[in-house]
């Protein structure tokens, strides 16, 4: 019998679900609309479920993993004011602060900052802890402090400025962990939204299917100024565990004087290392521009215009001062470009004519350029308002990025004397953008006061583009080497996560182009393999190419459910499988491609209706790779081979395992199902074998083979074989398939199966 819980692709091992089948419930991805970052719920065939919880980026250093901090702001609390001029303190509500180490601090002007305990002001507020929301008053204020502090001893601190007639401020926490539950889902047909929950259907998850998702609520106030800290502390903090060991503070350099009388076991806590980073600040428009454009990293200029304050230049310097010191904190011991993203100018007397000739008339404002003097955004404010934007995790950046990558291809589509090596960097450019979801939100506002930064939009011509990236691909078949930038690009392009994504926002089944250049990618695959190590370590620059076979395939099986313009991905079924073939034949086909290969040719049916192609196929991949003596050690050669972008590489050790027993007991099922491929049945008893020695015990797989060997002609051995499948029933097998079990141990007894 085919193993529907078995064959589930846990994330986590340890994970189980209970779900009943609910009209409505489509096959396809959820995203999370609650609990921080994006949750994936996949449900795919086979009653295969798969939640994604972490994902990102990650860099190979000699035989180090370095996994990359996400681009994406990491301020996880979200404030709203109500402003009153007339009043004399401010309302603080804390939504749910629940038993999280919260601490909120207070700072007039230049003074210590003064921490409470989130926790203590709850059980003074609400001793019985009621109350679900937390409000209470703090006297007025220039700044406040949030802390999250988690249970490793790091602290999320983050330092916002308070309107001056603020009277109220909502708080709220989004804490994205979870943890290990039992699950059940629930589909609600009037908002069509997924709600998952632990058995008590207490605070659900909640998800939408993907074609359906809405751009993400931005948190709209933004600290000034963010840090992440390791046993961060205050003067009166109770000490914790780790604090007593003097382990060192990130970002903070530890007043000694401050902390004098502190009983430390040890020596108190060291300063961090901070590089001794300074900014070029030039004196003309023109060197600045200059400067950018040489840069080692991709560098924005910021123009500050801000003739009418007498206090600009002084301000100015004091913001330069303090993105020196943030940036050599980001870079820790040594320059790294990666955090270098903005030099920083401020426009005087001499640059009025540029500013006219630009048609800028707003004093104060703050403009951004790219290297070659465009114009990115702007924004009707002066540099103090907006000082928080200059970030290299910051927002600001992903957009300015996606604007003069937009920019930057469009130039490069119109210049008629453009070279093959300007195109590839052009739609290289674009397709290794990050993920938007705010397509349109950046280029306007709707408040014409606004000091919001609006970005420069660019329109292409899709079909233009297109034609382009036809005839590049085309140019380049006949290549004796690779290059990695456009083998990333296509990468990127066939997995729907590319220049046509970004710059269009559409998804789309892939094409001929698409096709020819998946040739190009597995005529040049052991190149690539050769070199993907160190094209994806050339900092400052970030890429992740993997192994060319494994991404091809799972550009192939993504393929599958994709659609464009009413047609779907089941199009190009024919290519698809001549792709495979190709792979196989070359001798390439690794564990990833093999795997791809036999999900899609299970679900196809022979034109007699039988599974012939699918179990040839499997039959002879079985043979030459998983029989013979010692299946484990194979299988832990095979695992130790697989490239580091394939899943199972994640998802471990018992999730590979799993896969093939699970395969070869489906494969044998179907011979079980289907008499037109009863030619397999020998083969099929070997499969079923092989997956009870891999997962022993299992029902699922002692039921399959029971009803292969009566078919075989081994009736005895198939009843004590189906004897074996009911004594190993659980919990985990669903009430109608261990009673169809039973119903088939009854029939091989009395000889009517």
């Amino acid at each position: 019998m085919r193993n529907f819980i078995w064959s589930l692709s846990l994330l986590f091992a340890g994970i189980s679900i209970s779900s009943a089948q609910t009209n409505g419930i489509e096959k396809g991805t959820y995203l999370s609309t609650n609990k921080g970052g994006k949750i994936k719920l996949n449900l795919l065939d086979d009653n295969k479920y798969e939640l994604v919880f972490y994902s990102g980026g990650y860099e190979i250093k000699g035989d180090s993993l370095v996994f990359l901090k996400s681009k994406n702001t990491v301020n996880r609390f979200d404030l709203s004011f109500v402003k009153d001029k007339k009043a004399k303190k401010i309302k603080i509500k804390f939504l749910n602060p629940s038993y999280y180490s919260f601490y909120i601090g207070t700072q007039k002007g230049t003074e210590t900052v003064q921490y409470q305990k989130v926790s203590d002001i709850k059980t003074k507020e609400d001793p019985e802890w009621v109350k679900t929301d937390l409000e209470f008053e703090i006297d007025k204020t220039d700044f406040l402090y949030l802390v999250y502090e988690d249970y490793n001893g790091k602290s999320d601190v983050n330092k916002y400025a308070l309107p001056k007639d603020v009277s109220e401020v909502t708080i709220n926490y989004d804490l994205a962990v979870l943890s290990d539950l039992n699950l059940v889902g629930f589909f609600d047909k009037n908002t069509k939204e997924l709600k998952v929950s632990d058995e008590h259907g207490k605070d659900p998850l909640v998800f939408v299917n993907e074609k359906d998702e809405k751009p993400a609520k931005i948190p709209t106030v933004v600290p000034v100024e963010t840090q992440s800290i390791t046993n961060w502390t205050y003067p009166g903090k109770e000490p914790d565990y780790g604090d007593a060991y003097g382990a060192a503070v990130d970002s903070v350099i530890v007043d000694t004087a401050a902390v004098a009388g502190t009983a430390y076991p040890i020596d108190p806590p060291t300063a961090y290392t901070k590089y001794d980073f300074k900014l070029k600040i030039e004196d003309n428009l023109k060197k600045a521009i200059e400067s950018t454009k040489t840069a080692a990293s991709n560098k924005f200029l910021v123009v500050v215009v801000d003739s009418k304050n007498k206090a600009a230049k002084e301000n100015f310097d004091a913001f330069v001062k303090e993105q020196e010191t943030q940036t050599g904190y980001n870079m820790y011991d040594s320059y790294n470009a990666l955090y270098d993203t903005y030099n920083f100018y401020l426009a005087g007397a001499d640059d009025k004519k540029w500013l006219k000739n630009n048609k800028i008339t707003n004093d104060p404002s703050l403009l951004v350029l790219n290297g070659n003097g465009d114009l990115l955004a702007i924004a009707k404010s002066d540099l103090t308002t907006q000082q928080y934007q200059f970030s290299y995790y910051g927002d600001l950046n992903r957009k300015l990025q996606k604007a003069n990558a937009f920019l930057a291809i469009d130039k490069v589509l119109k210049n008629k004397k453009a070279s093959d090596a300007d195109l590839i960097a052009a739609f290289n450019k674009v397709a290794s953008l990050e993920p938007s979801y705010d397509y349109d939100s950046e280029y306007t506002v709707s408040d014409p006061n606004s000091t919001d930064f609006v970005l420069t939009k660019t329109v292409l011509d899709q079909k233009a583009v297109a034609q382009t990236w036809k005839k590049l691909i085309e140019a380049h078949q006949k290549d004796k080497a690779v290059n990695m930038y456009l083998a990333e690009t296509i990468i990127k392009e066939i997995k729907n996560q590319g220049f046509t994504k970004q710059l269009f926002n559409q998804e789309k089944i892939l094409n001929d182009t698409d096709f020819l250049a998946i040739d190009y990618l597995l005529k040049h695959s052991d190149d690539i393999e050769n070199n993907k190590a160190a094209f994806n370590s050339s900092a400052p620059e970030i890429h992740n190419v993997g192994n060319a076979v494994s991404e091809v395939s799972n550009a192939l099986q993504q393929n599958l459910y994709a659609s464009q313009d009413g047609l779907t991905g089941e199009m190009n079924k024919e290519k698809i499988n001549s792709v495979y073939k190709e792979i196989i034949a070359s001798g390439k086909g690794n564990f990833d491609a093999y795997r791809n290969y036999f999900y899609y040719l299970s679900q196809l049916e022979d034109q007699d209706g039988s599974n012939a192609t699918y179990l040839k196929e499997f039959s002879t991949y079985f043979d030459n790779t998983l029989a013979g003596a010692s299946p484990i050690e194979k299988l832990d050669a095979i695992f130790g081979g697989l490239d580091s972008s394939s899943s199972y590489s994640y998802d471990g050790w018992s999730s590979f395992k799993l896969y093939h027993s699970d395969i070869c007991n489906n494969a044998a099922w179907t011979v079980v199902l289907k008499p037109q491929n009863s030619n397999f049945l020998k083969e099929a008893i070997k499969w079923s074998e092989y997956s009870l020695v891999i997962s022993k015990n299992n029902p699922y797989y002692l039921d399959t083979l029971a009803q292969l060997y009566y078919k075989n002609g081994q009736a005895q051995k198939a009843i004590e074989t189906q004897v074996l499948a009911v004594k190993f029933i659980t919990s985990d097998v669903d009430e109608e398939t261990a009673n169809q079990m039973k119903e088939v141990l009854t029939k091989m007894s009395n000889g009517t199966y």
